[in-house]
């Protein structure tokens, strides 16, 4: 009889610490689907804010280079109408390579300027993202 006593308490005990195992098991896994359900809807949020960001960037832009171009067009314009009142040929050669050098020169500042407005609104609109990609490299870390 001891021996079949011996048996059932074993067999107790290997079936009380199985369902243990088990059930923290089971509370793990739905605590890390919990978690990986929290972690996708931010990274969702993040790619949200960053197509926000740069949609108001592609804004920024366009608004810039219309800017340019109808201050262009009134500048050709102008030099059209001065143009049209010059009286020598050397005059005429004279305020077209005046314009030209000013058209160069404004339109290398604007070219610097625009390269600038797509460095920053690139950086802005990758800021959510770079803050998801730190944020799962943190997790992948402390699963370890």
């Amino acid at each position: 009889m001891a021996g079949k006593a011996q048996t059932t308490e074993a067999f107790e005990s290997i079936s009380v610490a199985g369902n243990k195992a088990l059930k923290d098991g089971f509370e793990k896994a739905a605590a890390a689907f919990g978690d990986l359900n929290a972690f996708s809807k931010e990274n969702v949020e993040a790619f949200v804010a960053s197509a926000s960001c740069a949609g108001k960037g592609a804004e920024k832009i366009n608004a810039r280079c219309a800017s340019y171009a109808k201050q262009a067009l009134e500048d050709g314009v102008e030099i059209a109408k001065k143009a049209a009142t010059v009286k020598s040929m050397q005059e005429l050669i004279e305020l077209q390579s005046d314009y030209a050098k000013a058209s160069l020169g404004s339109y290398m500042g604007e070219v610097n300027k625009l390269a600038d407005l797509y460095a920053s609104s690139l950086k802005d609109a990758m800021k959510p993202i770079n803050e998801r990609v730190t944020a799962a490299v943190e997790l992948f870390q402390a699963q370890r």
